[in-house]
């Protein structure tokens, strides 16, 4: 199944990543890993996530961090939407 990051998620990551590797390069790798793994996960179970309250939108957290993975899953495709820390506001809306 082919993945692609839209270009907000790609921004979400990068910011994700860069602020962490400020204060600890070594914590951002193993959040780089965790992430990169559950987004590999996906393409075996794309369904994983849970639904969110927008159309066809899924979530799943990267455990043990804090942070959600937004992702519409098609036929062929897995499109990631977002990448953001718990804390923060769900994604409104995918672009």
């Amino acid at each position: 199944m082919k993945l692609r990051f839209t270009i907000r998620a790609a921004a979400e990551l990068d910011e994700v990543l860069s602020s962490i590797e400020r204060q600890s390069p070594q914590g951002a790798q193993h959040i780089k890993q965790r992430l990169f793994a559950v987004i590999a996960l996906l393409r075996q179970y794309p369904q994983a996530g849970r639904l969110t309250n927008k159309a066809g939108l899924r979530r799943v957290v990267a455990y043990p961090y804090p942070y959600q993975i937004y992702y519409r899953a098609g036929d062929a495709e897995i499109v990631i939407h977002g990448v953001r820390h718990s804390a923060r506001r769900p994604l409104s809306r995918p672009k």
